[in-house]
C-alpha cells in the first residue's frame, strides 16, 4: 500500500479509501444490499490487512448503522483509533448545514462511532436554505473545539464550492482540504469547475463511485449482484448514458487484457492517472479489496489514458443538487 496525505493537512491516508455505504443495516428504503455485522467486520479487517488506514461513512447511510458498524468492526478487531483515519458527512439530516443541525449531528457520528474526534468531517451536498458563512462559522467551531482534525466537501457544482472557500478565507474560517465528488471513466462532468477549482485550493480528491457502481468491472452492462438488481439510484445516475457508457466499459475491457489485469484496476489506476488521492472503494467480496490495492501499483502512460477516455462525450450533471 501507499500513502499520501489529505491536502494540506498532515493527516495520511491510504491511497484506497474503504466506502462504507456498503455496510449497515439493510432496509427498502435505504439499501437492501448492504452487509450484517459479521460481515462487515471481515471485510474490514481484510482491509486492514492489505494496508488500508481510511474508512469513509455518513450520519445517513443505512440510517447511522453504518457509523455503528464501522465502530464494532474496529473495536472487535482491536484496532488502535491513531491507526485509523475516519471520515463521515452531514447533510441528509433534518436542518441539513445549519448551526444547529451540524451541532446535533456531529455529535450523534461521534457516538455512533465510539470516538471523540473524527480525522474528517464532509458537507454531503451544498445547502441552498442556509448561508454560507453560518455553515462554515459553524464547521470551524468543530475543528477548534477538537471534534474534528479536517473539513472535506462532496458533491456541487464549483461555484459553490469556490464561495465556501472565499467565505473561509475572509472570515480566517478552516477551508476544506478534501472533495469527494462523483468521478470516474463514465462520469467525467467535473473536470470543466470543480475539479480545477480544487486544485487552485490544494484539495485532495478522494471520488465516491470510481467504479461506477460495479459498471467498470465487467464487460456486460448487468450483474446478478443483488446491488444490480435493486440499487435504483445505481440505474438512475448510469442507465442513461448506457449506449456511450458500454463504449468506454469496452475499452477498459480491452486495455485490461492487454496488460493482463482486471478491469477494476485499470479503471482505479486511471483515477491516480488524473491525480486523485484516495478513491473511495465500496466492496462486498474481499477479493474486490485486492483488486483496489493492486491498482496502486499500476501505471497508466498518457496513451492509456487517452485510449480510455476518447469515447466519452458529455453528460447531464448528477450528483450536485439543483435549486429547488
Amino acid at each position: 500500500m501507499k500513502y499520501t496525505k489529505l491536502g494540506n493537512t498532515g493527516i495520511e491516508v491510504s491511497r484506497i479509501c474503504v466506502g462504507c455505504m456498503s455496510y449497515g443495516v439493510a432496509s427498502d428504503d435505504f439499501q437492501p444490499w448492504t452487509l450484517p455485522q459479521e460481515e462487515t467486520t471481515a471485510m474490514i479487517s481484510h482491509a486492514i490487512s492489505l494496508g488500508v488506514n481510511f474508512f469513509d461513512t455518513a450520519n445517513c447511510y443505512s440510517h447511522g448503522t453504518s457509523e455503528e458498524f464501522l465502530c464494532r468492526a474496529l473495536k472487535d478487531l482491536g484496532v488502535a483509533r491513531d491507526k485509523v483515519v475516519i471520515a463521515s458527512k452531514v447533510y441528509f439530516n433534518d436542518g441539513h448545514l445549519s448551526k444547529a443541525a451540524i451541532e446535533r449531528e456531529i455529535d450523534g457520528t461521534l457516538a455512533r462511532l465510539g470516538t471523540d474526534y473524527l480525522d474528517l468531517y464532509q458537507i454531503h451536498r451544498f445547502d441552498y436554505s442556509t448561508p454560507i458563512e453560518e455553515t462554515m462559522a459553524a464547521l470551524d467551531a468543530l475543528v477548534k473545539a477538537g471534534k474534528v482534525r479536517a473539513l472535506g466537501a462532496s458533491a456541487m457544482y464549483g461555484y459553490q464550492f469556490h464561495n465556501l472557500q472565499i467565505a473561509a478565507e475572509r472570515n480566517g474560517w478552516t477551508l476544506f482540504s478534501t472533495l469527494q465528488n462523483h468521478y470516474n471513466l463514465l462520469y467525467r462532468e467535473d473536470e470543466r469547475d470543480l475539479i480545477p477549482v480544487a486544485n487552485q485550493y490544494g484539495v485532495s480528491l478522494i471520488p465516491y463511485s470510481p467504479l461506477a457502481g460495479g459498471h467498470l468491472t465487467r464487460p456486460e452492462w448487468d450483474s446478478d449482484s443483488k446491488r444490480s438488481q435493486t440499487d435504483k439510484v445505481l440505474r438512475a445516475k448510469y442507465g442513461k448514458e448506457k449506449e456511450n457508457n458500454l463504449k468506454i466499459i469496452e475499452r477498459v475491457a480491452q486495455l485490461a487484457n492487454r496488460l493482463g489485469v482486471s478491469m477494476s484496476e485499470v479503471a482505479l489506476a486511471w483515477h491516480f492517472a488524473k491525480g486523485v488521492a484516495s478513491p473511495i472503494v465500496g466492496a462486498t467480496n474481499a477479493k474486490h479489496f485486492d483488486a483496489a490495492v493492486r491498482s496502486v501499483d499500476l501505471v497508466l502512460t498518457p496513451e492509456d489514458v487517452a485510449f480510455l477516455e476518447e469515447p466519452y462525450h458529455a453528460h447531464d450533471i448528477t450528483g450536485a443538487l439543483p435549486r429547488r
